[in-house]
């Protein structure tokens, strides 16, 4: 019988490093719609695999007005739901917010929920989060903070995780990211669950809206809820590995 402890979810774009959409950014001259499609050999969120180390498939949409407001929503293949006991294999991210500057510093404050149809998790697998970004220059410090429980953890209500992740552009349609994150998960005995992670990305524009990208992602994560157990088959969903994508945007 299949099984996995406690379970904790976390979402990505084929950025990988960290939701594109959260990234704070000076407003649009022009108000956009723009839809993308892709896929990865496997979908890692804050460093921890979301399909148990499988391809995944996501696509998404987004209007950014050019007032600074924008809105969209994302979806990805998932298989930790039901391998924790639900009926769902996929997640669906809603978001909002507005992005702004002043002066040389971008600022982005937001809303997102991670979304579960299905989940037969007590308590729930979805979650809201409340995001705020600043960056300056090229490095982007992002706080995200739960306003309920995270992710199906019990009396984990204020669980917060920070990213640090700075976007270098190499030349000729490359791209280089680093990051840094920690996940910390509130409440009684649920601090082992908090952990770090890091990651190295290398992206491609490959031009007529077709991006690729490469990073090598790892995390101290190794207990609980980040480890999948079948028969004797133990697998660390938080281990180092090599994940590549390749995304379309028109």
């Amino acid at each position: 019988m299949k099984k996995i402890a406690t379970p904790l979810m976390l979402a990505m774009s084929l950025a990988i490093a960290g939701n594109a959409f959260a990234q704070a950014a000076p407003a649009a001259p022009e108000s956009t719609l723009s839809f993308n499609v892709g896929g990865v050999n496997e979908y890692r969120y804050r460093g921890i695999s979301q399909s148990r180390l499988d391809p995944a498939l996501s696509g998404g949409a987004d209007y950014a007005d050019k007032s600074g407001v924008y809105v969209g929503v994302w979806g990805s293949s998932i298989k930790w739901i039901k391998d924790a006991g639900g009926k769902s294999n996929t997640e669906v991210d809603y978001y909002g917010g507005y992005k702004f500057t002043l002066g040389d510093v971008g600022y982005d404050i937001g809303f997102l929920r991670y979304d579960y149809s299905g989940n037969a998790l007590k308590p729930s697998a979805n979650t809201n989060e409340l995001y705020g970004a600043i960056t300056l220059g090229s490095t982007t410090l992002k706080y995200s903070q739960s306003t309920g429980n995270l992710f199906g953890f019990a009396n984990s209500k204020g669980s917060s995780y920070v990213d640090l992740t700075a976007t270098y552009d190499l030349g000729d349609g490359y791209s280089f990211t680093p990051h840094l994150g920690y996940q910390s998960v509130k409440g009684a005995g649920n601090g082992i669950y908090s952990y770090t992670d890091a990651a190295l990305t290398l992206g491609k524009d490959l031009g007529n809206g077709l991006a690729a990208s490469a990073a090598i992602i790892g995390t101290n994560a190794k207990t609980g809820s980040y480890v999948y157990t079948a028969g004797k088959t133990v697998t660390q969903l938080g281990k180092s590995g090599l994940v590549v994508g390749l995304k379309y945007s028109f």
